[in-house]
């Protein structure tokens, strides 16, 4: 079950709500998120009581963004433990709940393995719970500090590829601290650079359908006292044509084992665009993004969204918390089909380089890839089943 939780009226002013936290309730442990779609009129805050609640979070993107998704699916793992639920049904909906994003697989299959070795040692069902829910906050801590190295790397490298600052950079979707336990992937390298006064420009695509640019990436800028510009996603190209863009900045949901890189549509186009203009176009992903067991893009599973999100002109805040279904006004005539991939792929080729915690990677090949990930530069979680930097 989940409940609305009122916060504050959003704005430059307001208060600074995590993304998402554990909390402990005399009733029973609850998982508390930020319910993106209520952004940025509003910040509202989302408390699932049980994993059903947390799967419709996640599916109506109440809760959204590749590392935060591995973070609310290792709580959420966690949380069947600690109410007494049974945790392999409840990773099993909670790891399918968005496909496409490799990161919720990740949380979920480190906290349920922490939870199963814990029975396996004899731990009763109170010791087994709190194993879970140990390796849960293990991997948000790792998330914070992957941010922070992301942020870092990827600052250095704007440095090399464009000296002297002065940056204007295109993002895409949404990737600062509303994805993250940390300051974010993409967005917090641009953010890294404003703050070292090296940015001057953050063009916003305002990412169709349901603007998370816009909405999103723009309500962080606004308060990171960013300049910033919102644009339609069919403006970008005139930027280039302009010389206005001297870098691309994008997430990604799942890195495939050649490169090949799945992010918000649009993404695609935008390296298109980058490659004929000689702009550098580069992805931030922390190394739990990547997935070596999909060996190229062509493999990697697009979730395909409603088609009411494309005919149909409604903010997902008016539909009210956790619904997924919902009216808007049409756009398009009564019965019109619409084709909504959530994500689109990359290939390697148009990817200059690949910015995780654990270093870059430039060029990017599926030899070097591997490098990065590999276990003899990284050590084993807790759990045995998760990588942590060292």
């Amino acid at each position: 079950m989940a409940d609305r939780h009122e916060v504050s009226e959003a704005g430059a002013q307001s208060l600074a709500v995590p993304s998402l936290r554990w909390e402990e309730l005399p009733e029973g442990p609850v998982v508390v998120l930020l319910d993106q779609t209520r952004l940025p009129a509003e910040e509202v805050e989302l408390v699932c009581t049980d994993v059903p609640a947390l799967v419709r979070a996640i599916r109506t993107l109440a809760v959204r963004g590749a590392p935060l998704l591995g973070i609310a699916g290792a709580y959420g793992v966690a949380l069947a433990a600690a109410r007494g639920f049974d945790v392999e049904e409840a990773a099993q909906a909670l790891a399918t709940a968005r496909p496409t994003a490799v990161n919720l697989g990740y949380g979920v299959r480190r906290a349920a393995a922490a939870f199963r070795e814990a029975v396996a040692g004899g731990a009763g069902p109170e010791d087994a719970a709190a194993a879970a829910l140990a390796e849960a906050r293990a991997v948000h801590a790792e998330d914070i500090e992957a941010s922070a190295r992301m942020a870092r790397h990827g600052r250095e490298l704007l440095g090399e590829l464009l000296p002297g600052g002065g940056h204007r950079i295109l993002t895409h979707c949404n990737s600062g601290a509303l994805v993250s336990g940390g300051e974010g992937t993409a967005l917090a390298v641009a953010l890294a650079a404003h703050r070292a006064g090296e940015l001057r420009r953050l063009w916003v695509d305002e990412t169709r359908p349901l603007l998370q640019g816009a909405r999103l990436t723009a309500y962080e800028a606004a308060r990171a006292g960013m300049a910033y510009t919102v644009l339609a996603d069919g403006a970008a190209g005139s930027l280039f044509a302009a010389g206005e863009v001297d870098a691309v900045l994008i997430g990604a949901d799942r890195i495939a084992a050649d490169g090949a890189v799945a992010n918000k549509v649009g993404s695609y186009p935008l390296a298109v665009l980058a490659h004929h203009h000689r702009v550098p176009f580069i992805v931030v992903a922390p190394t739990s993004t990547v997935d070596l067991e999909t060996a190229e893009g062509a493999a990697i599973e697009v979730e395909q969204r409603p088609g009411r999100e494309v005919t149909e002109f409604a903010l997902p805040h008016l539909q009210g918390a956790g619904v997924e279904g919902g009216s808007g006004i049409p756009v398009a005539p009564l019965g019109a089909q619409a084709y909504n991939p959530a994500f689109d792929v990359t290939p390697a080729e148009l990817v200059t380089a690949i910015v995780t915690e654990a270093g870059v990677v430039s060029p990017v090949t599926r030899e070097r890839l591997a490098d990065v990930c590999s276990v003899s530069r990284w050590r084993k979680s807790r759990s045995g089943n998760g990588m942590m930097a060292e």
